[in-house]
């Protein structure tokens, strides 16, 4: 089991990552000035670029939404991993091998590029398989996806492809590729037999699974030909890279509107995921093969950002016995979200490509639309199985409703159940039913039945978190975090020292020796920059030979509030075209900064000697016009430098 990588071995990977070169691979950056590229911002949509990328101190901002951060915080959001995985996904890129604290491990080099072999071969195969579905062998592939409203561009975006009829098509085709067979038994692609390994999928519509990354990790075959002895849809087995407790396909077309939107689709099958895509609900996942269980809740929550502020799970579920069941076991997981969950079930019976093929991409839109809460849902089905007409059924739908309230963990929403089943059953007076629920949680937690994780706290009807909730920490007393306004840019005297704070961030190597004392000496009148001056001075002076330690040093004692702003300060482009220009430029800069200095300190000793009686302190008065005549000194040899 890993264990916390070392502090040091972060540092080294942040270091040694080109923060260009990484986001590079999903943004298209152009240069805007030296040492500073541009794209269009991808955490969200813009026409114009302003999203801006600065190598030389390893950080990323942008202009409009004002996302920041350095090269592990833009693989986290992007493959929305978490801190651990993003760092040990660039340790892998860049070939370095992790340390982890308390005897932990990590993967080795070995682990590392076994499991890169493993995704290449995924990959040639992804690429194969969707090749073949080109080709006249795969008539019946092609024809089964127009019967169900997908066209070749369909397929291709979600990388529809065919397994071949035979038994080692794809075999011959990764042994081609250099792949041994030690190696291929470990894809999940392959079946052995008394004469070796033969290809698993054969004659079958392929869809590939893939992770969050995108990665292919495995595939989903549906059976097209009668005389095909297997199951209608076979998967790929556990393997190493797949573990379908912990995937969800097209969780990978879907993560970035997830995170926007706020919102999961849960659908049952590959074709339900395409179709919702397709009817223009771009959030919708499903599971493969199995129920949607705590793995998945993880992805889920990392997604929606799953914090008590908001956002919605929608599960949709075929409206036959099988399908309220499979809603009643997502009931079970429910409370481990604090983002509301609903259930959305076609009385039908049509699953979402059904309905897209039968009613339109407004059918599906609809059927999203009716999504009822998952509290009332699994409680409504219960009562279903009873005649409520009847005193005896509601006696007995009572009964059986009653573990069912008592199972919502939320006390507040526990509640308002009680009432609204009150109502469903036509009793007149709620308290019986709240007395019979409050009992049922009594003996459930005496069975010990209330294990997992706690209720996150009351939820209000959008699912944000009651104020003073349990689990909710109080707020700093007014006044307790100091506020810092965006200084006007129009100041000639702030606009001067964002000028130098630029500079000190971007190029701190200017400060080495004396000029740190100075700089470290200098006072800022805008309290935004006096706080960004004030950490960087908190900072080991020694680290400005390292600029991306440096800054990364900084953020770390800047006022939480002012990380942004020193982002936006290490990463906006200097004016100037050439590195002579821009050490010039920073040089001045500099000068101007520290002559500001003289000019305020030669201020302040003026008026010491203007309220100083000479004759009564003649020491002091010689005193203050010798410092005055060493700050002019100094003045004039700061221009003749510059």
């Amino acid at each position: 089991m890993p264990g916390l990588i070392k502090r040091e071995d972060i540092d080294e990977v942040r270091q040694r990552t080109d923060i260009k070169e990484v986001v590079d691979g999903y943004v298209t950056l152009k240069g805007a000035g030296l040492g500073t590229f541009k794209g269009l911002c991808p955490f969200h949509d813009e026409r114009s670029p302003s999203f801006t990328v600065r190598p030389q101190v390893g950080r990323y901002h942008c202009f409009g939404c004002g996302e920041d951060g350095d090269v592990i915080a833009f693989v986290q959001k992007q493959d929305h991993s978490s801190f651990q995985e993003a760092v040990e996904k660039l340790a892998s890129r860049i070939g370095y091998e992790l340390r982890y604290e308390d005897g932990g491990t990590g993967p080795s080099r070995e682990e590392v590029g076994r499991r890169q072999r493993l995704l290449d071969a995924h990959k040639i195969a992804d690429e194969f398989f969707q090749a073949q579905l080109l080709t006249p062998g795969a008539a019946e592939a092609r024809t089964f996806l127009h019967g169900r409203g997908f066209d070749r561009a369909a397929a291709e975006q979600f990388g529809v492809g065919y397994a071949p009829q035979g038994w080692d098509a794809l075999l011959k085709h990764l042994r081609g590729r250099g792949f041994t067979d030690a190696e291929l038994k470990l894809t999940g692609m392959f079946s052995e037999g008394n004469r070796g390994i033969y290809d698993r999928f054969r004659g079958r519509l392929i869809w590939p699974i893939r992770d969050i990354a995108g990665d292919t990790i495995g595939f989903g075959a549906r059976k097209l030909y009668e005389d095909d002895q297997g199951p209608k849809y076979l998967n790929t087995p556990e393997t190493t890279l797949y573990k379908k407790s912990q995937v969800l396909y097209g969780i990978d077309l879907a993560k970035r509107n997830i995170a926007k939107d706020r919102q999961l689709v849960v659908v049952e099958g590959y074709t339900d995921v395409m179709a919702c895509h397709l009817a223009g609900i771009p959030t919708a996942v499903a599971t493969c093969g199995t129920a949607f269980g705590t793995e998945h809740i993880k992805i889920a929550r990392r997604l929606l950002s799953d914090d008590g502020t908001g956002g919605e799970v929608i599960f949709t579920f075929d409206g036959d016995a099988a399908g309220q069941k499979a809603a009643l076991r997502a009931f079970e997981e429910d409370q481990r979200f604090t983002a509301q969950t609903f259930v959305a079930v076609e009385p039908s019976g049509a699953d979402p490509c059904d309905l897209r093929q039968s009613k339109g991409d407004e059918a599906v839109h609809a059927l999203v639309q009716s999504r009822r809460p998952l509290f009332e849902f699994a409680i409504r089905t219960t009562l279903k199985q009873f005649n409520l007409d009847t005193v005896e059924g509601r006696v007995q739908g009572l009964k059986a409703s009653v573990p069912v309230v008592a199972a919502i963990r939320d006390a507040s929403t526990r509640t308002g159940y009680c009432q609204a089943l009150t109502g469903w059953l036509g009793m007149p007076d709620p308290n019986e039913v709240l007395r019979l629920v409050t009992a049922e949680v009594k003996n459930a937690a005496k069975r010990g039945d209330q294990g997992g994780p706690p209720a996150p706290g009351p939820r209000t009807a959008s699912g944000a978190p009651q104020p003073g909730g349990p689990g909710v920490a109080a707020g700093p007393a007014s006044g307790a975090v100091p506020s810092f306004h965006r200084p006007d840019p129009r100041d000639p005297v702030a606009s001067m020292e964002r000028q130098a704070l630029e500079v000190a961030l971007q190029e701190p190597a200017l400060l080495a020796g004396g000029t740190w004392e100075r700089f470290s000496a200098a006072r800022f009148a805008t309290p935004a920059f006096q706080a960004v001056h004030d950490a960087m001075r908190a900072t080991d002076p020694a680290l400005t030979a390292d600029p991306v330690r440096w800054v990364e040093h900084v953020m770390h004692e800047v006022p939480e509030p002012l990380r942004p702003l020193v982002s936006e300060l290490a990463v906006v482009p200097l004016p100037a075209s050439t590195e002579e220009a821009v050490q010039k430029y920073c040089r001045d800069i500099l000068s101007r900064l520290f002559e500001l200095q003289i000019t305020r300190v030669k201020a302040e000793k003026m008026g010491q000697l203007q309220r100083l009686d000479p004759a009564a302190d003649p020491e002091t008065y010689q005193r203050l016009n010798r410092e005055l005549m060493m700050l002019e000194m100094e003045r004039r040899a700061l221009r003749s430098d510059a």
